[in-house]
């Protein structure tokens, strides 16, 4: 057996081994201390109050093998990028990362105190020459480059905490994806890439047989933070090492599944109007528990989903450029399947809005509320405020329009009603309204509806006060010139 391949099986079980044994130790250590996550009966479906840091078993075997082999001097077999600068780029973010999740497990943070902590430990590494630098093969300026890496790696770190709603889920996960990039580095010759992701791959694999359902012990946020953080990295170093213009299509179809319920998160929250970062039950565990599935075989059926991934990933990096964009468009049709089988209602309401010219709709709705609302801010009298209502009821297909305003009373049928008529009615003051009748047929107002009653009850209720003065005046000013005429002309004695 080649000696690099020996080494990587030794470096693997090495970590397991760690990993298998530092996990029961910590567990009963944060028993000790109450470092516990209690159930809520919501999103916390577990029976009893849990373990949460698992990660810090996980990332000790990690090193402790790392560095248990580097001191046998076995850094010095691999040809290429050793291992050791890798790691030393890594290790500053690694650790604050791992130390941010940790106390997030034990004393709590806020959102975005993590997000702070995840955007300055990407930036680390981006410094560190661990950077996406172009996109379909076309290089870019160093801030795009910035950007782009930064929304990379804290995305990917998120997506793994996201998906830790299950008992060895994100566990699972992070070791086919690992395996997938451990893969990608073996054929692709890249020995540093293939060196630092296999004790990741031990690790997980000896942490998941206390995590695996029913756990004992649960990843937490210093875990599947500090997994996601070194998935990502690995992901771009991945996609440095290759030549092709859809390089980085590898590690998104090794990471598919946390990455695609972020963005699935993500896409629901914004069209329900939701706060991006509260959490609810509506990720794709979540669906398929709703659907009566037991959660150990949700988790193993999204074990498959990611073996299918990585399977995608690994071709993706070994096959010939002419049939690449056929790999990604298989992949994509998957996804699409898979979407659709999760039945989330927003998207399907959002597609049949989309194909009604809802948007085109609504800017045509606005733009009439604008100039009619220019109308009604242009008029100076009772009359001119009664004529440019009836003007615009009549545009808006209303049947009948009344106006009680200034003592004065303005009543018109607009057109004949054979269905009937609903009824709306706008107070302006304790004495003042309009009202208008529209047909039950009738559906082109629908949209209208709330903001023309706001615009009438605004508009009207602020004009209402300068008309009745200004026609109260309008009156004194008649009565006094017919007085005026009166005595003019002798009438008035």
């Amino acid at each position: 057996m080649n000696v690099k391949v020996l080494l990587l099986i030794s470096l693997v079980f090495c970590s397991f081994l760690l990993s298998a044994l530092f996990t029961p130790a910590f567990r009963r250590f944060a028993l000790w201390r109450n470092w516990v996550d209690q159930p809520d009966g919501f999103r916390k479906m577990h029976k009893i109050p849990m373990v949460r840091i698992g990660g810090a078993p996980i990332v000790l075997a990690y090193i402790c093998s790392l560095g248990a082999l580097l001191c046998l001097g076995a850094n010095f077999v691999f040809t290429g990028q050793p291992p050791l600068p890798l790691l030393w780029i890594l290790l500053p973010s690694a650790v604050l990362v791992l130390a941010m999740g940790l106390l997030d497990d034990v004393i709590g943070l806020k959102p975005w105190h993590k997000l702070a902590g995840e955007v300055i430990a990407a930036s680390l590494v981006y410094l560190g020459g661990i950077r996406i630098q172009n996109l379909g093969g076309h290089p870019y300026g160093q801030f795009l480059a910035f950007i782009i890496t930064i929304v990379w790696l804290v995305g990917c770190t998120n997506a793994f905490n996201l998906i830790d709603g299950l008992d060895g889920l994100a566990a699972g996960v992070g070791l086919i994806a690992s395996a997938a990039t451990l893969a990608g580095g073996l054929i692709r010759g890249d020995m540093g890439l293939a060196i630092a992701t296999a004790p990741l791959v031990g690790a997980l694999l000896g942490f998941l047989r206390f995590n695996f359902n029913p756990a004992s012990i649960f990843l937490g946020d210093g875990g599947s933070l500090w997994v996601g953080f070194m998935l990502a990295c690995y992901g771009v170093i991945w996609s440095q090492k290759s030549v092709t213009a859809l390089s980085i299509t590898a590690p998104i179809m090794a990471m598919a599944i946390p990455l695609l319920d972020t963005s699935l998160s993500i896409a629901r929250r914004f069209l329900r109007c939701e706060p991006i970062f509260r959490a609810d039950r509506g990720h794709i565990h979540h669906r398929l528990l709703d659907r009566g599935l037991a959660p150990r075989h949700v988790t193993l059926l999204l074990y498959g989903a990611s073996c299918v991934g990585a399977v995608f990933s690994i071709l993706q990096s070994t096959a010939p450029n002419q049939i690449r964009l056929l790999i990604i468009g298989a992949f994509c049709i998957m996804v699409w399947i898979g979407i659709y089988q999760l039945g989330y209602q927003e998207f399907g309401i959002a597609a049949r809005l989309v194909r009604r010219n809802v948007i085109g709709s609504m800017v045509k709705t606005q733009f009439s509320l604008r100039q009619y609302e220019q109308l009604f801010n242009s008029v100076n009298t009772v009359d001119e405020c009664w004529h440019t209502l009836r003007t615009i009821a009549g545009e808006l297909g209303f049947s009948e329009v009344e106006l009680q305003l200034a003592g004065r009373n303005y009543q018109e049928h607009l057109c004949k009603s054979a269905n009937g008529d609903w009824m709306l009615q706008v107070p302006l003051s304790d004495s003042e309204y309009v009202r208008l009748l529209c047909r039950f047929e009738f559906a082109k107002i629908e949209p209208l509806i709330a903001p023309w009653v706001d615009l009438l009850h605004r508009c009207l209720s602020a004009k209402a006060a300068l008309l009745t003065a200004t026609h109260e005046i309008h009156l004194a000013q008649t009565e006094a010139a017919k007085d005026c005429y009166a005595l003019s002309t002798g009438h008035g004695s």
